[in-house]
């Protein structure tokens, strides 16, 4: 983001009010924010309630990436993730023809690949844990699939791969030896982060509480996650490895978003990207609008990224599944301005609150920043 005293200085000029429309493609692109979503926010949405998918009574409706990668520009995005599923044929190969069909794409809409994604849970050999699976077979099957992720971000030309564990877990108590699960993990994590660091790409994983493992997730919380990252980035002699911050996993789990994103900071651990939405507090991965919730929390964390000089991407992580699809990234994207605007101007009166800070008087920092939250 561009941050300086000018550019601030235009907040209270040239973006009053509730920003929409061209007034919010204008904001975006002064502060030079940068704004994605996966791929997936674009498509129809299954769950077990609709298998079949909350689309299927439209025939025209399309799922194939090319059509979603439309739909994410048309919301007016300028970034998109991917999962690697989208370049493999169905024995998971990959697709050249498909790489290029997507970077073409890509290109004729303005839209800039930000992060590879890892699928390793909707496969059923995953169903009892991929990289941390009970038999080693199956675990090198994990890894390699991870690794050929490595070289699929590369030839799309993402910035960073990502590996979220959703099969890796456990669903009862003694159903899993917690420590010899977690030493897995690392295990591949240390031979992903050599291979992203060969690539120049950055690694990052994301923590969640729970779901689809109802027990519990190895990547439990981005505490953890930041645990094992600082654990691998020794073990590799770099600081390459990061973390994912999900706004609706730190929900899950009642955890402040903005304490993780300091705290990231402190221990040196590399935030690799943002997933923007909402769920409610203690609730499942609803995956909601972003800026639906609490918007004192989720400004909060907006200071944060801005505070601590965050200068990665923000990318939608939402199933909207009875919105127009369209219409849903557009309304996360209008929130999400709005609430960083508020947040800059925060950064703009940041003295105000620095001085409130330090007494330690939550009446005083309240007081520095009602009226921005409220009318800003």
């Amino acid at each position: 983001m561009k941050l300086d005293a000018k550019r601030l200085a235009k907040l209270e000029k040239e973006f009053t009010g509730y920003i929409k429309g061209d007034k919010l493609d204008a904001f975006f692109q002064e502060f030079d924010i940068p704004f994605a979503a996966g791929h997936w926010c674009a498509g129809d949405f299954a769950d077990r309630f609709a298998p079949v998918g909350y689309n299927s009574d439209d025939p025209s409706f399309s799922s194939d990436v090319l059509v979603q990668i439309q739909r994410v520009a048309a919301a007016g995005i300028k970034g998109i993730e991917f999962h690697d599923a989208v370049f493999l044929d169905a024995k998971g190969k990959v697709l050249d023809s498909r790489i290029r069909e997507v970077k073409d794409a890509c290109k004729h809409h303005g839209l800039i690949p930000t992060n590879m994604n890892t699928n390793l849970w909707t496969d059923p050999r995953w169903k009892l844990g991929s990289v941390t699976h009970p038999k080693a077979g199956v675990r090198k099957a994990a890894l390699d699939v991870c690794l050929q992720c490595v070289e699929i971000a590369r030839a799309v030309g993402c910035s960073s791969v990502a590996l979220w564990a959703g099969a890796d877990g456990y669903d009862y108590n003694f159903q899993t030896n917690y420590g010899r699960q977690l030493q897995w993990f690392i295990d591949a994590a240390i031979a992903i982060n050599k291979a992203a660091m060969a690539k120049k790409l950055k690694f990052g994983i994301e923590g969640k509480p729970h779901e689809p493992r109802e027990g519990g997730l190895v990547v439990s919380s981005s505490a953890k996650a930041m645990l094992i990252a600082k654990t691998v980035n020794e073990e590799c002699g770099a600081t390459n490895m990061g973390i994912c911050v999900d706004y609706g996993h730190e929900q899950m789990g009642a955890v402040e978003p903005a304490d993780m994103v300091y705290t990231a900071k402190v221990m040196g651990v590399p935030l690799v990207n943002f997933h923007m939405n909402n769920a409610k507090l203690h609730s499942n991965d609803e995956d909601r609008v972003t800026g639906t919730g609490d918007v004192w929390r989720q400004i909060d964390f907006c200071y944060a990224a801005i505070d601590t000089n965050y200068r990665g991407w923000f990318g939608e992580d939402q199933f909207t599944y009875r919105m127009d699809a369209v219409k849903a990234m557009s309304l996360s994207r209008e929130l999400f301005g709005n609430m960083m605007k508020k947040a800059l101007l925060i950064r703009l009166h940041g003295d105000r609150l620095k001085k409130a800070q330090a007494t330690g008087d939550a009446g005083e920092t309240i007081d520095a920043v009602k009226e921005i939250i409220f009318n800003g």
